[in-house]
């Protein structure tokens, strides 16, 4: 059962998704958000071409009410994933880094990829806070007429707030793919 928190988490992003999915960067609407994005989080504003996936992502983290202690707000991917890795081999903290073949996603967390055609690993990430990569919340678990799957909402995809399809095994382990492979899930225990 998702927590209180999961499912605020999970709800803020959707609750975004909802405003500006039909809107793209550049239109003023979704321009003044991600702007309040990275102000929020107490960072400068650099423009929409610079990317944003990552305060996306901090920003609903922080909006459901986690704090600083609790997860690393970052312009980059690669160091929140890098500090949830080490609660996850230290057993502390409430955001845990988990290798994709260990851990069936739920409700709330949020799962890493590569980006680009790179193949960075959960090891590379383990010990790596620079490099380029993607994340996304998941919002929705279940089964369809095609199998497991969870759904995601990400930030700063195709230029707007999207939503995609993870396909899952019949354990509800993401299914890797080869381009762009997934490299974390980070656990949401809050």
């Amino acid at each position: 059962m998702p927590s209180t928190y999961a499912k605020k988490l999970a709800a803020t992003a959707v609750g975004q998704y909802d405003l500006y999915h039909e809107h793209s960067e550049s239109d003023p609407e979704l321009s003044a958000q991600i702007k309040r994005y990275w102000e929020d989080l107490g960072f400068r504003f650099p423009g929409v071409k610079t990317a944003w996936s990552a305060v996306f992502i901090s920003w609903c983290v922080k909006k459901a009410g986690a704090t600083a202690k609790e997860f690393v707000f970052a312009a980059a991917h690669a160091k929140f994933v890098k500090a949830a890795i080490n609660n996850a081999l230290t057993s502390t903290g409430v955001f845990r880094g988990v290798e994709i073949d260990q851990y069936a996603p739920q409700l709330g967390d949020v799962i890493q990829n590569n980006r680009n055609g790179n193949k960075f690993s959960y090891d590379y990430a383990r010990t790596h806070s620079a490099y380029e990569s993607h994340s996304a919340i998941v919002v929705e678990v279940g089964i369809d007429h095609n199998g497991h799957y969870l759904m995601t909402i990400g930030g700063n995809e195709s230029d707007s707030i999207r939503r995609k399809l993870i396909r899952l095994n019949t354990k509800g382990l993401i299914i890797q793919r080869k381009i762009n492979p997934y490299i974390c899930v980070i656990q949401d225990l809050k």
